[in-house]
């Protein structure tokens, strides 16, 4: 049963994921928060400030005329006062209120930053609404559209929303305060916002002849050497602390301190990047959407060192060129990536317009820094963001100080470290198989209970679908269903997961899994097989066979041990209509206007009902993204698992 953040039992079982390391820097941290509460220096006078990491002359000419469009028209929405975040649709970001949740209605409580209750939704309100909007990543889109036009009505926007936000959250006052990442994105903001208005006459005003400014970014960065993440908690926050701290450190090198921090920053960034990042180049976390945000915060760390001409390990730029081609790797044909672990729609570095494509980005990033291979899938769509970052990075090949590095002369299709393996078949059917660690470090924060899971696409649609995540705090019940072995496509023994939670981010016993064969090499058939014992003392092992001749996708269950109560789950994508007979699915839908079906033969040991947006006990659910959810069918078998036989899940595209 999950344990609410912040509770008692909460806190016990937190302690107990950690060592005696981390307890110590969390003690230490404590001691200087009881410190800081009474003392708050002042920012160290800055005389002659400049800013002169900017983008060389030419560089706003290399944006595609449609990426540069759909930045304007993006710009212009956010000027009328319009954005969403997180299914929220806001009409107040002409003037916004920087405390309130629009979600709930409620304003985070004034006081010293580390006494707000921020888990607490009563008293704060939904706290990732509060903080998306003071990452400043929209205030990056305006001043990306004042370079992009020269129109200094968005220029002005950005400064009245800087001078505004810098008034009403001091340093240490307040909820925008508390959280490490949403410092270092900020701080990631701040620099492209500067950059970006370098042409705008009021531009030296705004930073570095600006006191205001120069104590906010100052406080920023003693923050962030003073309260890194630690320990259990290392990781993205703590790719994206480094991150920011290195890119302030670099950009805004004006202060006293500033060398020992962008040193510090780098040593840290190398680190968790390395960390964070599995040999093959999978993220660590199992959660596709982090390895999108590490991947954007190293590539925006690394462009801020070339642009100031600092020299970065060349493990950082290893770390990185591995992670691009592992992204290349999984893409599905329409480079959708796996739908695996949390996903909350963070991102690292904002210029682009609604409708670009984050992976088709950074894959585009990847061949202008890296070069691609030639099993890469094409990209076809425009951003802004790349050719920015690519004026500013050194293509990776051009490194002298980079030794030689061999990248896989085809595309892999089993991640061995990852546990983590993309069966192919014809007409573009895709299956990820899930076999991996859960999750990363010992709290496994945005893990899910889905060992040995199955995500299967037809030419990109979702067909049995990976539902997503729909939020993290103050909807216990739902945050509990969406990471829950229920809620994936996989097998439930005696009504529990196969990993203990003990809070919304927090794993107090992690199922363990292993992969036994992972073979692409015959022609026309892949095979997987896997277990894991998260139901000890039983096994459950999969079997997976994509047999190409047949479009034929066989998924085999065995539970080896004693006999147990199972429930076996198919969650179909939203797209996808289900007519379910016994223990036969006739599935349909439309791709680009034309029909296309297949049949899903389940086992026939067990009883089949199909659940569509039940509530009361959430079943049947579909998130698209952070804070949306829709209606979509599942199909829940029940019945009796007794090691006798297996249950036989034949899924077959018809042509």
């Amino acid at each position: 049963m999950t344990v609410s953040s912040g509770s008692p039992g909460w806190y016990l079982r937190r302690l107990s994921r950690m060592g005696p390391r981390e307890v110590g820097g969390r003690a230490a941290d404590a001691v200087r928060r009881r410190r800081w509460r009474s003392t708050l220096p002042d920012c160290p006078g800055v005389t002659g400030a400049r800013f002169t990491a900017v983008l060389p002359a030419g560089t706003l000419a290399a944006v595609p005329p449609d990426a540069a469009k759909r930045l304007i028209a993006e710009a212009d929405r956010l000027m009328a006062g319009h954005a969403e975040y997180f299914g929220v649709v806001r009409d107040d970001l002409a003037d916004p209120d920087w405390w309130c949740d629009p979600r709930t209605g409620r304003r985070a409580p004034w006081g010293y930053a580390f006494d707000v209750p921020y888990r607490n939704e009563e008293a704060v309100g939904d706290i990732k609404q509060i903080w998306e909007l003071s990452r400043h990543q929209y205030l990056t889109v305006l001043a990306a559209a004042y370079a992009s036009t020269g129109d200094e009505r968005y220029a002005g926007r950005v400064a009245e929303h800087l001078r505004s936000w810098w008034a009403a959250n001091p340093p240490l006052r307040g909820v925008h305060w508390i959280s490490g990442i949403e410092l270092g994105i900020r701080l990631l903001s701040w620099v492209w916002v500067r950059r970006l208005l370098d042409g705008w006459p009021g531009v030296a005003g705004l930073f570095e002849d600006n006191p205001v400014a120069l104590n906010q970014i100052w406080h920023h960065q003693r923050w962030l050497a003073a309260f890194p993440s630690r320990g259990s908690s290392a990781n993205n926050h703590a790719v994206a602390e480094a991150a920011g701290q290195f890119a302030a450190a670099c950009a805004f090198g004006w202060f006293p301190a500033s060398a020992r921090w962008r040193a510090g920053a780098l040593r840290s960034l190398e680190r968790h990047l390395r960390n964070n990042t599995f040999a093959s180049g999978l993220n660590r976390e199992l959660a596709t959407e982090y390895h999108g945000l590490v991947l954007e915060l190293g590539l925006a760390a690394v462009a801020e060192a070339d642009a100031a001409g600092v020299p970065v390990p060349a493990s950082v730029r290893l770390v990185l060129l591995r992670m691009t081609d592992a992204l290349a790797a999984v893409v599905d044909n329409r480079l959708r990536p796996p739908r695996q672990g949390d996903a909350d729609d963070g991102h690292g570095l904002v210029l682009d317009g609604a409708g670009t494509d984050r992976w088709a980005s950074l894959l585009a990033t990847g061949d202008a820094v890296f070069g691609r291979l030639a099993w890469w899938p094409a990209v076809t769509g425009t951003d802004v963001r790349t050719p920015l970052l690519a004026a500013l990075i050194r293509p990776y090949a051009k490194d002298a100080a980079t030794p030689a590095v061999r990248r896989p002369a085809s595309r892999p299709a089993h991640f061995a470290d990852a546990g983590l393996a993309v069966l192919r078949g014809p007409e573009e059917i895709w299956c990820r198989c899930d076999g991996g660690p859960h999750g990363f470090l010992s709290i496994a924060a945005h893990a899910h209970a889905d060992a040995l899971s199955v995500e299967v696409r037809h030419d990109g649609v979702d067909v049995l679908a990976d539902p997503g995540t729909f939020c993290y705090h103050g909807q216990p019940e739902w945050r509990r269903y969406f990471r829950s072995t229920l809620g994936h496509n996989t097998l439930q023994l005696d009504g529990r997961d196969q990993s203990v939670s003990g809070g919304p981010f927090l794993w107090t016993r992690h199922a363990r899994s292993r992969v036994l064969v992972a073979d692409t090499s015959e022609p026309g058939v892949a095979r997987w097989c896997a277990e894991h014992d998260g139901y000890r003392p039983s096994v459950h092992r999969r079997r997976v066979e994509l047999t190409a001749a047949d479009r034929e996708l066989r998924v085999i269950d065995e539970v080896r041990g004693p006999g147990r109560a199972a429930r076996l789950a198919f969650h179909l994508g939203p797209a996808i209509a289900a007519d379910l007979v016994g223990n036969r699915a006739v599935l349909t839908w439309t791709r680009d206007g034309e029909d296309r079906s297949a049949v899903l033969d389940l086992p026939g040991q067990l009883r089949w009902r199909a659940h569509r947006g039940a509530s009361d006990r959430p079943l049947g659910w579909y998130s698209p993204g952070f804070g949306r959810k829709e209606p979509t069918t599942t199909l829940i078998g029940t019945g009796f698992a007794d090691g006798t036989a297996g249950f036989i899940t034949v899924l077959r595209f018809r042509g």
